[in-house]
Protein backbone atom coordinates (compact mmCIF):
# COMPACT_ATOMS: atom_id res chain seq x y z
CA UNK A 1 0.00 0.00 0.00
CA UNK A 2 2.98 2.33 0.59
CA UNK A 3 4.05 2.12 -3.04
CA UNK A 4 0.66 3.37 -4.19
CA UNK A 5 0.97 6.54 -2.09
CA UNK A 6 4.49 7.05 -3.38
CA UNK A 7 3.10 7.11 -6.93
CA UNK A 8 0.30 9.47 -5.91
CA UNK A 9 2.85 11.78 -4.28
CA UNK A 10 5.04 11.60 -7.41
CA UNK A 11 2.11 12.56 -9.65
CA UNK A 12 1.08 15.46 -7.40
CA UNK A 13 4.61 16.81 -7.04
CA UNK A 14 5.21 16.51 -10.79
CA UNK A 15 2.00 18.43 -11.49
CA UNK A 16 2.96 21.20 -9.06
CA UNK A 17 6.46 21.43 -10.55
CA UNK A 18 5.17 21.66 -14.13
CA UNK A 19 2.57 24.27 -13.10
CA UNK A 20 5.33 26.29 -11.42
CA UNK A 21 7.45 26.11 -14.60
CA UNK A 22 4.53 27.44 -16.63
CA UNK A 23 4.13 30.35 -14.23
CA UNK A 24 7.88 31.01 -14.22
CA UNK A 25 8.12 31.09 -18.02
CA UNK A 26 5.04 33.33 -18.22
CA UNK A 27 6.67 35.78 -15.80
CA UNK A 28 9.92 35.79 -17.77
CA UNK A 29 8.08 36.37 -21.06
CA UNK A 30 6.09 39.18 -19.44
CA UNK A 31 9.27 40.79 -18.10
CA UNK A 32 10.81 40.97 -21.55
CA UNK A 33 7.52 42.04 -23.17
CA UNK A 34 7.15 45.04 -20.83
CA UNK A 35 8.61 48.09 -22.56
CA UNK A 36 8.05 50.45 -19.64
CA UNK A 37 10.15 48.50 -17.12
CA UNK A 38 13.83 49.40 -17.17
CA UNK A 39 16.58 46.83 -17.66
CA UNK A 40 17.75 47.20 -14.05
CA UNK A 41 14.35 46.23 -12.67
CA UNK A 42 14.09 43.35 -15.13
CA UNK A 43 17.48 42.10 -13.94
CA UNK A 44 16.40 42.40 -10.30
CA UNK A 45 13.24 40.39 -10.98
CA UNK A 46 15.28 37.69 -12.75
CA UNK A 47 17.78 37.54 -9.85
CA UNK A 48 14.88 37.25 -7.43
CA UNK A 49 13.39 34.44 -9.53
CA UNK A 50 16.72 32.60 -9.40
CA UNK A 51 17.43 32.91 -5.66
CA UNK A 52 13.91 33.01 -4.16
CA UNK A 53 11.75 31.61 -6.95
CA UNK A 54 8.42 30.88 -5.30
CA UNK A 55 8.32 34.05 -3.17
CA UNK A 56 9.38 36.24 -6.09
CA UNK A 57 6.84 34.62 -8.41
CA UNK A 58 4.03 35.23 -5.91
CA UNK A 59 5.08 38.85 -5.38
CA UNK A 60 5.31 39.41 -9.14
CA UNK A 61 1.86 37.98 -9.79
CA UNK A 62 0.32 40.05 -6.97
CA UNK A 63 2.11 43.28 -7.88
CA UNK A 64 2.02 43.08 -11.68
CA UNK A 65 -0.76 40.58 -12.46
CA UNK A 66 -3.15 43.10 -13.99
CA UNK A 67 -0.40 44.46 -16.23
CA UNK A 68 0.50 40.91 -17.28
CA UNK A 69 -3.02 40.39 -18.59
CA UNK A 70 -3.01 43.71 -20.45
CA UNK A 71 0.37 43.03 -22.06
CA UNK A 72 -0.75 39.52 -23.07
CA UNK A 73 -3.94 40.91 -24.61
CA UNK A 74 -1.96 43.59 -26.48
CA UNK A 75 0.51 41.02 -27.82
CA UNK A 76 -2.33 38.77 -29.00
CA UNK A 77 -4.07 41.71 -30.67
CA UNK A 78 -0.84 42.75 -32.42
CA UNK A 79 -0.25 39.19 -33.60
CA UNK A 80 -3.81 38.94 -34.93
CA UNK A 81 -3.51 42.26 -36.76
CA UNK A 82 -0.19 41.23 -38.33
CA UNK A 83 -1.65 37.89 -39.40
CA UNK A 84 -4.67 39.56 -41.00
CA UNK A 85 -2.41 42.02 -42.83
CA UNK A 86 -0.24 39.16 -44.06
CA UNK A 87 -3.26 37.19 -45.29
CA UNK A 88 -4.64 40.23 -47.12
CA UNK A 89 -1.24 40.90 -48.68
CA UNK A 90 -0.75 37.26 -49.68
CA UNK A 91 -4.25 36.96 -51.12
CA UNK A 92 -3.64 39.86 -53.47
CA UNK A 93 -6.36 41.77 -55.19
CA UNK A 94 -9.87 40.46 -55.59
CA UNK A 95 -11.12 39.40 -59.06
CA UNK A 96 -13.25 42.56 -59.26
CA UNK A 97 -10.17 44.72 -58.61
CA UNK A 98 -8.17 42.77 -61.21
CA UNK A 99 -10.86 43.16 -63.87
CA UNK A 100 -11.30 46.84 -63.01
CA UNK A 101 -7.56 47.40 -63.39
CA UNK A 102 -7.54 45.56 -66.72
CA UNK A 103 -10.54 47.63 -67.91
CA UNK A 104 -8.64 50.80 -67.05
CA UNK A 105 -5.69 49.56 -69.10
CA UNK A 106 -8.03 48.68 -71.98
CA UNK A 107 -9.70 52.11 -71.90
CA UNK A 108 -6.32 53.86 -71.93
CA UNK A 109 -5.21 51.79 -74.93
CA UNK A 110 -2.37 50.06 -73.09
CA UNK A 111 -3.73 46.58 -73.81
CA UNK A 112 -5.80 45.14 -76.64
CA UNK A 113 -9.34 43.74 -76.25
CA UNK A 114 -7.90 40.24 -76.66
CA UNK A 115 -5.44 40.82 -73.78
CA UNK A 116 -8.30 42.22 -71.69
CA UNK A 117 -10.30 39.02 -72.24
CA UNK A 118 -7.29 36.90 -71.20
CA UNK A 119 -6.81 38.95 -68.01
CA UNK A 120 -10.54 38.76 -67.28
CA UNK A 121 -10.59 34.97 -67.74
CA UNK A 122 -7.52 34.60 -65.52
CA UNK A 123 -9.12 36.74 -62.78
CA UNK A 124 -12.32 34.72 -62.85
CA UNK A 125 -10.52 31.35 -62.83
Amino acid sequence: MGEFWNYVWLIISTFVFVAYLFVLFQIIVDLFRDTQLSGVYKALWIIGLIFMPILTALIYIIARGRGMAARQRLAMERTRTEAEAFIKDAAGRSPVEQISGAKTLLDSGTISPMEFEKLKAKALA
